[in-house]
């Protein structure tokens, strides 16, 4: 029997979980998820952060609009962030805090004497940073089953092992196949599948807007000595690495992003030696240990800002896609906006200052 639903998520890691649970009060909701579990790929690899300026100025609102939600959750634990630089990096200081001048983070310059207050055997080339007080890490497996949570009492069903194989428009709708021959109908198809986002809109007959996954790789260490407890959200001013401590560990990242092809991501020796080394570059601690190590894809529109809202040229499908390294930390406000979007809705106090045509897919022309 094929089943009918107003609304059929693709992917239920952060991105479908969330719009799944914002649409299930309103409509009746399928969330299709390809892997047996959910959140499996970048929502369950994620070192997520909450920090507003990444992403970049035009992500800021967004992450501003859902810190409010976040905080009430209990999901946010306030750690700090400094984005630290060399001597000669003054432009680029002056830079970073005037491209974030109008976008509401809370940005302060500080200088050698304090930097060493807060990283331990800095090296003495790094003399110049930017603390942004307010960053802090995220609980994304709270958050997440949250979401799942959430839609599941508005009754929004859930279905696991559950590949889009084809979609086809049909009369009003959508006829949607999936892998053990099970099928479904839709009003809407909604599109939350990551780094497959350009392939589910292949499958639908729908222009690819060229979203691109790209590969982030994360390492888990012991140092001597060990991490400071209160040690701050690292990151180079240049894009290069950033490191937090992850209870008695480090974690770490050289802030790669590696073209790749949707896929279950591993991480490449290569980005593992290249972390470490620059680590070294940073600090005087000794690596211990290299314990885990894993990669995850983040994928983004050409442009780098997120796609929400229906395609133009398609009716009936809808974008909730390309949401690169900032898709947990706004995840509250997207979704949102989003569900606000699809349903024809008018604005609450969360979403109310956000401009939707930012990301709109209809900018793609």
């Amino acid at each position: 029997m094929t089943e009918r639903y107003d609304v059929v998520v693709i992917g239920a890691g952060m991105a479908g979980a969330s719009i799944a649970a914002e649409l299930a009060p309103h409509a009746s909701v399928l969330l299709a998820e390809a892997e047996d579990q959910p959140g499996y790929h970048t929502t369950g690899r994620s070192a997520a952060f909450w920090e507003v300026c990444y992403g970049g100025p035009d992500v800021a609102p967004l992450t501003l609009a859902s810190g409010p939600y976040l905080r009430e959750l209990g999901v946010l634990h306030t750690r700090g962030a400094l984005y630290i630089a060399r001597d000669h990096a003054e432009a680029a200081v002056a830079a970073f805090l005037a491209r974030f001048e109008h976008s509401g983070a809370n940005l302060r310059r500080r200088n050698r004497a304090q930097l060493e207050l807060r990283i331990p055997g800095l090296r003495p080339e790094w003399t110049r940073a930017i603390e942004e007080p307010s960053c802090a890490d995220i609980d994304v497996a709270a958050l997440h089953q949250h979401y799942l949570a959430l839609g599941r009492r508005a009754g929004a069903v859930l279905r696991g092992s559950s590949r889009l194989e084809a979609a086809e428009r049909e009369g009003d709708g959508w006829r949607l196949c999936f892998t053990r021959g099970e099928e479904a109908r839709a009003g809407v198809l909604v599109n939350a599948a990551g780094a497959w986002a350009d392939d589910v809109a292949a499958l639908a007959g729908v222009r690819p807007l060229g979203i691109a996954p790209l590969r982030r790789t994360v390492v888990q260490m012991r140092t001597d000595p060990p991490s400071p407890v209160g040690l701050p959200l690292v990151l180079d001013l240049g894009g290069e690495f950033y490191f937090k401590p992850e209870q008695d560990r480090l974690w770490l990242s050289p802030h790669d992003e590696t073209p790749s092809a949707p896929c279950d991501a591993a991480p490449e020796e290569l980005d593992v030696a290249l972390a470490i080394h620059r680590f070294e570059q940073v600090v005087d601690w000794r690596v211990s240990a290299v314990e885990r190590k894993w990669a995850g894809l983040r994928s983004f529109a050409p442009d780098r800002l997120p796609v929400y809202g229906y395609d133009p040229r398609a009716e009936g499908f809808f974008w909730f896609a390309g949401q690169g390294g900032f898709g947990i930390q706004t995840a509250p406000a997207a979704a949102r906006l989003s569900g606000q979007l699809l349903l024809g809705q008018g604005r609450d106090a969360m979403t109310r200052a956000l401009d939707a045509a930012l990301y709109s897919p209809a900018r793609f022309g």
